[in-house]
């Protein structure tokens, strides 16, 4: 997207913000193809056969997106950090939603079953938990890393993007990402 682009994203995001509907029926189009490359970015570590759709999860993120109210959009970067956001927030209540049903249908997993062929989206949505979990103890006492975490892993942003969302240098958010990583892996293997 061009600098002219950006410019035109943040007018139409700040006439939305104003009320202006006709905003948001001139947004959709421009932000799609990067809200769809966002959704992609996510999907790509779903395993295969996976219950959503990088469109559904862009269509499920942008029904959301419309539905907010009260944000004061800054501009084209804010966006898509909120975009990234509401796609962790969908893919880790799906896991959840998932899991819930696998403990409520007393479904029990063999430890050592060869034969079987293991539910990759159990194990995903394992993960994806326990990622959001750490993530949000993260925030609780840094939550500037927890949004560089958040930017970088799950919005897929660059190292200039993310420090334009956060307003940082571009040092700034390699340092926090390297800590918060390590972090997080210590979390991580703490609690298995």
């Amino acid at each position: 997207m061009t600098p002219g682009e950006s410019i035109d994203v943040t007018g139409l995001l700040k006439a939305w913000g104003g009320g202006d509907e006709l905003a948001l029926e001139r947004l959709a189009p421009v932000v799609y193809d990067e809200l769809h490359r966002m959704a992609q970015r996510y999907m790509r570590q779903e395993p295969p056969g996976a219950s959503m759709q990088a469109t559904g999860l862009v269509h499920e993120a942008y029904l959301r997106l419309v539905d907010v109210n009260g944000i004061e959009w800054k501009d084209r970067a804010h966006f898509f950090a909120v975009s990234a956001m509401m796609m962790r927030r969908i893919l880790v209540d799906a896991a959840r939603v998932r899991l819930a049903v696998r403990r409520r249908d007393g479904v029990r997993e063999p430890l050592a079953d060869f034969d079987r062929v293991p539910d990759l989206s159990l194990q995903r949505g394992r993960e994806l938990t326990a990622v959001d979990d750490a993530l949000n103890e993260l925030a609780r006492f840094d939550p500037r890393k927890a949004r560089v975490v958040e930017l970088r892993f799950f919005g897929g942003s660059s190292v200039e993007e993310t420090a334009e969302v956060l307003k940082i240098s571009a040092q700034s958010v390699m340092r926090d990402w390297k800590i918060a990583k390590a972090w997080l892996m210590r979390e991580l293997a703490a609690n298995g």
